[in-house]
């Protein structure tokens, strides 16, 4: 497509649908496959995106050609290899890859087709969440049409190269954003991380090399592929290159979601294209990156949303995805409902996470409730420091869940006594 500040959003007009794959390919889609089956070697492909210094737009940041280049080199013919799109988003307060697959899912599949050409995979997959019914429909007419074009199925383009997508619907766990549970779920067994190594790019779906990529990710290659990896780093204001949908949710003016620069700051995100707070509303604090980030307060509206700045602000840019705190709302309520969701959503496999998770839980509500005690808020505090720190539990879910709580419990201390020595919720009871 030609060069656009927003590359990924540009085709998406709600109100008109998706597009066919005539009007895709009149607005210049289909170029970079072309260009990519062509005149590339998958080797040209990782060099270009690792140049272009695209990051893994699912949570961890990954760099993606980095991940490619861990994938064996023989060609699809020669051995079976997967590429998956983790299209699962049950990450809380974000719609990011629902935007996309609904308003332009033959972007995802070619972005698809170039992943796959660069990794030599012959399978792909479409790790769908469940109740993404809209998306689900619009995707399978994308690929059937996509199938009858030519775009996938074998020798595409007379290349020698063969491809073929199917659709995955989750059964909705939020254990399955983390690959390898994501995997073992797409096995058809009980979706729990496994050990590492073996690594998925070695030895993933069915023991075959894999590789799985998020949805946002994906998408950006026809650009990369097209514009080059010089003109993608332009787009972002800093060191992190390209565009990222960066989404708001909670009680501003126009909650949604908008392709900006990447390192766009939180300031311009919220109160340019959010609107800013609602009347009558202020803003306290946020998770800027989901459900899974520490909170930020006011002091960090002008950092900029990219991954190093974020991380030095004591968060994480995650999906992007902020969710606000304002200060009509009781910042521990919040905290407990977050924390029932954590500890319903994992996967039991490890006990600190399967029965600290539940306890956490326990404790908010009591809390709440106005039944809590010093001890708890201290028992709360000793669960952050041992859940939180990564490597003490078998994946990263008890470390998300334990980024919210362990920085609410330093911003919001007041909150806490309050509820304790006045026995009830200050804000509820106010209202």
């Amino acid at each position: 497509m030609p060069p656009s500040d927003r590359p990924l959003t540009a085709m998406i007009d709600p109100a008109a649908g998706p597009p066919d794959c005539a009007a895709y390919e009149q607005a210049g889609g289909w170029q970079a496959t072309r260009t990519v089956l062509k005149t590339m070697t998958p080797a040209e492909v990782i060099d270009i995106v690792t140049r272009s210094k695209l990051r893994g737009r699912g949570g961890a940041g990954f760099g993606t050609g980095q991940k490619w280049s861990f994938v064996p080199r023989e060609p699809a013919s020669a051995r079976r290899k997967y590429l998956i799109a983790n299209a699962d988003e049950m990450e809380p307060g974000t719609f990011k890859d629902r935007w996309l697959m609904e308003g332009n899912p033959l972007q995802l599949v070619e972005g698809m087709i170039i992943a796959a050409y660069a990794v030599q995979a012959g399978h792909g997959v479409i790790f769908l969440r469940g109740e993404y019914h809209l998306a689900c429909a619009r995707l399978q007419q994308a690929i059937g049409e996509a199938r009858r074009q030519g775009w996938l199925g074998e020798n595409i383009l007379g290349s020698g190269f063969g491809f073929d997508i199917h659709i995955h619907t989750s059964a909705g766990r939020y254990i399955c954003g983390e690959e390898t549970a994501l995997l073992t779920a797409l096995e058809g067994r009980r979706a729990t991380p496994r050990s590492k190594p073996p690594f998925p790019q070695t030895g993933g779906l069915w023991g075959a090399p894999s590789v799985v990529n998020n949805v946002e990710t994906l998408s950006n290659l026809p650009h990369i592929i097209t514009n080059g990896a010089d003109w993608f780093l332009a787009l972002g204001r800093g060191e992190d290159g390209g565009t990222k949908i960066y989404g708001v949710s909670g009680r501003v003016r126009r909650p949604g979601a908008w392709e900006l620069p990447m390192g766009t700051p939180l300031r311009q995100i919220i109160e340019e294209h959010a609107g800013g707070m609602r009347p009558g509303y202020t803003l306290r604090a946020l998770l800027p990156g989901g459900a899974s980030t520490a909170f930020v307060d006011a002091t960090a509206l002008d950092v900029p949303m990219n991954y190093g700045a974020m991380e030095k602000a004591g968060s994480r840019l995650g999906t992007g995805m902020a969710i606000i705190l304002d200060d009509r709302t009781c910042p521990v309520g919040m905290l407990h409902n977050l924390e029932h969701f954590f500890a319903q959503e994992s996967c039991g496999w490890c006990t600190p996470c399967r029965d600290g998770l539940p306890w956490v839980e326990r404790l908010l509500a009591a809390i709440e409730a106005g039944a809590g005690t010093p001890e708890d808020v201290e028992q709360l505090g000793r669960h952050a420091r041992m859940l939180g720190p990564p490597g003490r539990t078998f994946c990263a879910h008890a470390p998300g869940a334990m980024a919210p709580l362990a920085s609410g419990l330093k911003l919001f201390a007041q909150d806490f006594t309050a509820h304790i020595t006045q026995r009830h919720c200050p804000l509820r009871h106010a209202a």
